[in-house]
C-alpha cells in the first residue's frame, strides 16, 4: 500500500497540477506525509493523538493572543520584525504545546484537587499512596474508618494491575491475596471521607512496583502507605515520608514496662531451650524464659525486657514463682496486667 501510494502520488501530481519536476517533487513529499501520518496513527494511541490536537490547539491560539498583545503595545517597526517569523514560532508553540499535553494528560483530571499544590499554600490535601501490601493486608480499612487516615488517598494503576495479577494466579494462595485486596479497595471506595483515585502515570522505564512508588511519591510529593519493610527502607532513604501501618499498630498496643507483672497462657514450646511462648490480647509475642515445662498452662510471670521493631514487639519475660501455676482453663486466654 505505501508503495502504491509512493507511485500514485507523484504521477498525479505531474498530470493534475504541474507536469514538471517540481510537480514530480511535490507528489512525493505528499506521499512521504501520508506514509509518516499512518506510521503515526499507528504507533501513538488514540487517547494520546487526541490529547496532542487539543495541545496545538492551545499553542496556537497562545501564539495569536501574543501576536495581537505584541501588536497592540509594540510600535509598528518592531512588530513587523518580528511578524516575519510568525511561522516557526507558531510551529514551535504548537508542538510544544502537543508535548505538554501527552506527557500530562495522566494529571489533567487531578489539575482541579489542588493535587500538586503543597497543602502549606492552599490549603489542599496531602497525597497518600497505597501499596499493594498494604491493600492485600486490610487494615488500612479501619484507619479509614476511623478518619485517621487523611488527605487524598492515590492507587496507581500499576498496583491495580499487580492485583489483578494476583488474583488470576494459577497458585491458589496468591490468587486469594488478590482478590482480598480487590475487595478491601473496593471497600475503601465506599468509604465517603476518604476519596480514593486510580492514578494511571506509570513509569514504563521502570520494571519494579517498588521503584515505581518511590518515583510516584517524588512527583507527588506524597506519603507512601505500606507494610513492606524493604519498601519502607528504600524510599526514607530517598527522603519519602512513609506510613508504615505495623508501626502504627506497634505504637497502639498496651505498653508493658520491665518488672511489671502479668498472666498469660503458654501455648507452645520456644525455638531456644526451655523457652515458652505465649502472647498478649493483640497479639505481641510473650516469651516465657523455662517455660517449655508451662505449656498448656496459665502462669503469672514477670517482664524483664521488651524488643521493638517495625516488623513487631517481643516481651521476655520469666515464671514470677515456680509454685503459681494455675490449672489449664476453659478457654485460652490473652495476657492482662496485673490486677486488671
Amino acid at each position: 500500500m505505501r508503495i502504491l501510494i509512493l507511485i500514485s502520488m507523484p504521477v498525479f501530481t505531474y498530470f493534475k497540477i504541474s507536469p514538471t519536476t517540481n510537480g514530480i517533487l511535490a507528489g512525493v513529499g505528499i506521499a512521504l506525509a501520508i506514509i509518516l501520518a499512518e506510521i503515526i496513527f499507528d504507533i501513538v494511541s488514540l487517547d494520546n493523538l487526541m490529547i496532542g490536537a487539543v495541545g496545538v490547539v492551545l499553542g496556537l491560539i497562545g501564539v495569536w493572543v501574543l501576536d495581537y498583545v505584541f501588536y497592540s503595545m509594540v510600535s509598528t517597526v518592531l512588530y513587523d520584525r518580528v511578524h516575519r517569523y510568525y511561522i516557526p514560532i507558531s510551529a514551535a508553540t504548537a508542538f510544544l504545546g502537543m508535548m505538554v499535553a501527552i506527557r500530562k494528560k495522566d494529571e489533567v483530571d487531578l489539575l482541579d484537587r489542588n493535587l500538586f499544590i503543597p497543602s502549606s499554600k492552599k490549603g489542599g490535601k496531602e497525597v497518600v499512596i497505597l501499596d499493594t501490601s498494604v491493600i492485600i493486608d486490610g487494615r488500612i480499612i479501619d484507619v479509614c474508618e476511623t478518619r485517621f487516615m487523611t488527605g487524598r488517598i492515590i492507587v496507581p494503576r500499576f498496583v491495580l494491575n499487580e492485583l489483578h495479577a494476583l488474583a488470576d494466579s494459577a497458585d491458589n494462595i496468591k490468587r486469594q491475596k488478590g482478590r482480598r485486596g480487590l475487595d478491601i479497595l473496593a471497600r475503601i471506595q465506599e468509604i465517603p471521607e476518604t476519596p480514593v483515585t486510580i492514578f494511571d502515570k506509570d513509569f514504563s522505564k521502570l520494571q519494579a512496583v517498588d521503584a515505581k512508588l518511590v518515583e510516584l511519591a517524588k512527583d507527588l510529593s506524597g506519603k507512601i502507605v505500606t507494610t513492606d519493610f524493604n519498601l519502607n527502607k528504600i524510599a526514607s532513604l530517598q527522603g519519602i515520608r512513609v506510613l508504615n501501618i505495623n508501626d502504627l499498630a506497634n505504637a497502639l498496643k498496651a505498653v508493658v514496662l520491665p518488672g511489671e507483672a502479668m498472666h498469660v497462657f503458654v501455648v507452645k514450646e520456644g525455638k531456644e531451650k526451655d523457652q515458652g511462648v505465649a502472647y498478649l490480647e493483640d497479639g505481641t509475642m510473650v516469651v516465657v524464659e523455662d517455660g517449655r515445662r508451662l505449656v498448656s498452662k496459665k502462669v503469672e510471670v514477670v517482664v524483664t525486657s521488651i524488643l521493638q521493631t517495625s516488623a513487631g514487639r517481643m516481651v521476655f519475660t520469666k515464671p514470677k514463682e515456680q509454685g503459681q501455676v494455675q490449672a489449664l482453663p476453659t478457654e485460652p486466654a490473652g495476657g492482662r496486667p496485673n490486677g486488671a
